[in-house]
């Protein structure tokens, strides 16, 4: 019953402070321990197997730091007067796992800038959640940008760290954050990480296999409950989501497009250079702002479902 309330404490914690930018938050702190044990393991010249080996030794020795650090979170809230203040720590700490206001809030500001008809400020604040170039995009690909990231960080930024809080608590739920924050930083296919992060980014997509499924059976859901087209997403989930370069996202992604009526993927570039990832959806309807809304209510409603979820399995 703990995990339940504590959950759903974290939600509410997020829904009203947000992620405070801080260079104390948990997410910068892992951030900093990566970059610290990069700079003491990576070499250049090292041969491909010692790269993966070294990025394997980076992985263990941050997954198990971090989980000692929650694990020492717990063990220290039990020393404290009382239930609630225990739910509270744990609680405040989880919401610094979970983003779904800021992630719905990068949504709202692209739109904002889309209806009041300023592209290039539209441009400069989907270029702060997204990885490709986004300098010379349109209106529909600045959308198109979006959606496709609100409908993948649902997964590893909500939905897979209230999984692994679901099954193992607050200690788990850190490693996850760290396991994605690892991937983030290092889990890029160029030369530079190809081999160093390889560890790092097979070890995200084992971690978010489960929860990245669930969020498409979610997504499906939410999209009946909100009166959007669930046939059409289940459909596309099963179609499109093997076509997705990541072995996860696809499930998200497909979804919303089916959901929405729209089409997602097409053509991006990453430092100038042209990228096609494969189509998810069909284009019954042209992608353009509200679609952005759309994307948010789904991702709200996908989390409720999971928390509501949790609390009837708590109970019953």
């Amino acid at each position: 019953m703990n995990l339940m309330i504590t959950g759903l404490a974290a939600f509410f914690f997020d829904a009203l402070l947000g992620d405070p930018r801080s260079k104390f938050h948990p997410v910068v702190l892992m951030g900093n321990l990566i970059s610290g044990l990069e700079k003491i393991l990576r070499r250049d010249e090292d041969s491909d197997n010692l790269k993966i080996i070294k990025g394997g030794v980076l992985v263990s020795v941050v997954l198990f730091s971090v989980y000692a650090v929650g694990l020492m979170i717990v063990i220290a809230t039990n020393f404290l007067p009382g239930t609630a203040a225990k739910i509270f720590i744990e609680a405040l700490v989880l919401s610094f796992m979970i983003s779904p206001r800021s992630l719905a809030e990068a949504g709202q500001n692209v739109y904002d800038k889309l209806i009041s008809q300023n592209i290039p400020a539209a441009r400069r604040e989907v270029g702060m959640i997204v990885g490709r170039d986004t300098d010379y995009l349109n209106e529909g690909e600045i959308t198109r940008a979006t959606i496709e990231t609100i409908s993948e960080n649902t997964v590893d930024g909500i939905i897979s760290p209230l999984f692994y809080f679901a099954i193992g608590g607050l200690p788990l739920a850190i490693v996850y954050r760290a396991a994605n924050t690892m991937d983030s930083m290092l889990g890029y296919k160029n030369e530079k990480y190809l081999y160093f992060g390889r560890v790092a980014a097979y070890f995200d997509d084992v971690a978010n296999f489960i929860p990245a499924r669930l969020t498409g059976l979610l997504f499906i859901i939410s999209a009946f409950l909100l009166r959007y087209d669930y046939k059409n997403a289940f459909k596309m989930m099963l179609r499109d989501a093997a076509k997705h370069p990541s072995p996860n996202g696809g499930y998200a992604e497909a979804t919303v497009a089916g959901a929405l009526g729209i089409r997602l993927g097409g053509i991006n570039y990453y430092f100038g250079v042209r990228h096609f990832r494969a189509y998810m959806g069909d284009p019954f309807e042209i992608t353009r702002p509200a679609h952005i809304q759309a994307a948010i209510r789904l991702m709200y409603t996908a989390v409720i479902i999971f928390l509501s979820a949790f609390f009837l399995f708590n109970i019953l």
